[in-house]
């Protein structure tokens, strides 16, 4: 018997059929609840408003995610959308919180008309606005705003928002199960706690989808407070609804689950783990530009502002940090399947930074069109690591909603850290090129207490017997993607580099026995949008050199009296 072809989760599969069922008038009508009388407590919004922008919105003009649409007078949400991005912030109402910030009744008259529009023309299938994602940033974002929103308004306008309000979140509950795993579905559970929560007569729903939420975070948030998906960024996006979830249980003196505050205490230290030295997240696994004022809204929160922990083995990151300097690595495996469609093939890639300055980083992710550059930025040639034959140490598939899933990368990522007195040394191999080429690529870092030089070492050791033409499998590059703002230039012996960065501070990038090369790179983490850059790049055999040393240090630094900087990177696994 032939097996059964199970239909893609995408927009034209089953849960997309599910999820316009669902949305479709005729389907609510069917099931229609009573509409709460009322709106009990507001969450408080831990993002920025802007004045300026509310004087646009006032005058018709929507600037959002890079994209500005004139609306001459007509709806916004009648208008074609110029980007995907640009229909999800409109739909998801986080603009509002910029209309608020004016603090003028015509904001209140404009947030009321707007809504009024979007119930009118959206309200009901609308295929942009009913996805799961969506409706539940809307639904948070109408919580929030409800003063805004509400204050003086009409028993007309009050009765057609609580009722839109109501199927949204009766939407969001029959979708759950279908919901994307990882974050979309973490977050449609905040949702309907903040449902829960500031909706009167909704005990029941708060039961359910409270523990829902018990159940997502113990299951995403990892016992060092890293998120299951290995994005740094998500634990910003996560963490600024949380702490107003958290608030809005102690407002209601309702219990809050014991996991939350865990979660939370967990996550905010995990977060200063990956901050570099001139304030940014390191660029891993999706990554983008680090929204500075959500994550000091965040960072406020933080109590104990002590040292960030260094060995987060359950995220699969290290970090070295001495006199101003800080390596952060990832040492990792790829995150499940499912939640994989963040994930990036950089195992064993490291960013660097030194005195407010990132000098080594991976290209990252941008802000916009993420979809045109998410298979270059997921490749292992976007990362300072080492690629094999051109080949990333990641595979990936086409996952059931459109996205490009892990299918086999590092499963067996071996770790070694050491504290000495004359330095921190951590030493890692991945086996994430075991099943093409049979190559495990060991990988150790020494950063010396001064900060001042960072010593590194690619091995790379190989089977006896080949199954393969050696000229196909010994082929590696080794690559150093450098910030927009150093400014570098060979060295007339061939395998130095200078490194110019902002203040005038040099350094000098070393690795002896080997042809340096600088080549063009990208950085597409910068919040004007991609930038070039350039990149240290070793090409080489390795049937020819296995084992090749680097340094980076001070050009004012003196020369170490050992002959080998590689010694003191010999650490058993």
């Amino acid at each position: 018997m032939a097996e059964r072809k199970r239909p893609a989760l995408g927009g034209n599969g089953w849960r997309g059929w599910w999820t316009r069922l669902a949305a479709n008038p005729a389907y609510r009508w069917r099931i229609r609840v009573p509409i709460p009388e009322r709106l009990l407590i507001a969450p408080q919004d831990l993002r920025t408003g802007d004045p300026t922008v509310a004087e646009d919105i006032y005058g018709g003009v929507f600037s959002f995610a890079g994209k500005v649409v004139a609306t001459e007078g007509r709806s916004p949400f009648e208008i074609r959308s110029p980007s995907r991005e640009w229909s999800d912030t409109l739909l998801g109402f986080g603009w509002l919180r910029h209309l608020r910030s004016a603090g003028l009744t015509l904001s209140q008259k404009n947030a009321r008309a707007l809504i009024t529009d979007w119930i009118s023309q959206h309200g009901g299938s609308h295929p942009d606005s009913w996805r799961p994602e969506i409706v539940a940033r809307r639904v948070i974002s109408w919580l929030t705003h409800a003063p805004l929103i509400l204050q003086d308004a009409d028993h007309a306008f009050y009765r057609a928002y609580m009722r839109s309000l109501s199927r949204q979140v009766r939407f969001l509950r029959r979708v759950y199960s279908a919901v994307e795993d990882g974050y979309p579905r973490l977050l449609i559970a905040i949702a309907l706690t903040f449902a829960g929560l500031c909706m009167s007569g909704e005990q029941r729903l708060l039961r359910q989808s409270a523990k829902r939420l018990i159940d997502e975070l113990r299951r995403q948030i990892l016992p060092d407070g890293g998120h299951i998906g290995r994005n740094p960024g998500t634990l910003i996006e996560i963490l600024i609804d949380l702490l107003p979830l958290r608030q809005i249980f102690e407002s209601r003196n309702v219990p809050a689950p014991a996991i939350l505050s865990s979660a939370i205490d967990r996550m905010i230290p995990m977060l200063r783990f990956f901050r570099h030295t001139d304030g940014a997240l390191a660029q891993f696994n999706g990554m983008g530009a680090t929204p500075t004022d959500m994550l000091a809204a965040v960072l406020a929160y933080d109590e104990m502002r002590g040292p960030p922990l260094y060995d987060a083995n359950y995220s699969g990151y290290q970090r070295l940090e001495a006199s101003g300097s800080v390596v952060i690595a990832d040492t990792g495996t790829s995150p499940p399947a499912p939640v994989s469609s963040e994930a990036h093939a950089g195992c064993l890639s490291f960013e660097f930074s030194t005195k407010r300055n990132r000098v080594v980083i991976n290209c990252g992710m941008p802000a916009l069109n993420r979809d045109g550059w998410r298979e270059v930025a997921r490749a292992t040639a976007a990362h300072s690591t080492v690629t094999w034959h051109d080949t990333s140490s990641c595979r990936f598939r086409m996952g059931r909603n459109g996205v490009p899933l892990v299918a086999a990368g590092p499963r067996d990522v071996q770790i070694a850290r050491l504290g000495r007195e004359d330095a921190i040394i951590v030493r890692a191999s991945h086996d994430g090129y075991v099943p093409g080429f049979g190559i495990v690529h060991q990988r150790s870092w020494r950063l010396s207490p001064d900060g001042d030089r960072l010593d590194g070492e690619d091995v790379f050791t190989m089977p006896r017997s080949r199954d393969f033409p050696p000229d196909l499998a010994d082929d590696y590059v080794i690559r150093f993607h450098l910030h927009p703002s150093v400014k570098a230039s060979r060295v007339n012996d061939g395998r130095t580099v200078l490194l110019i960065l902002p203040g005038r501070e040099s350094w000098l990038f070393t690795a002896p026995n080997m042809h340096v090369e600088l080549e063009e790179s990208v950085f597409l983490s910068s919040s004007e949008g991609p930038r070039r850059t350039n990149q240290i790049v070793i090409a080489d055999n390795a049937r020819t050199i296995a084992r090749v040393i680097w340094t980076f240090a001070r050009a004012d630094t003196p020369e170490p009296t050992r002959r080998d900087p590689g010694d003191d990177l010999q650490l058993p696994i």
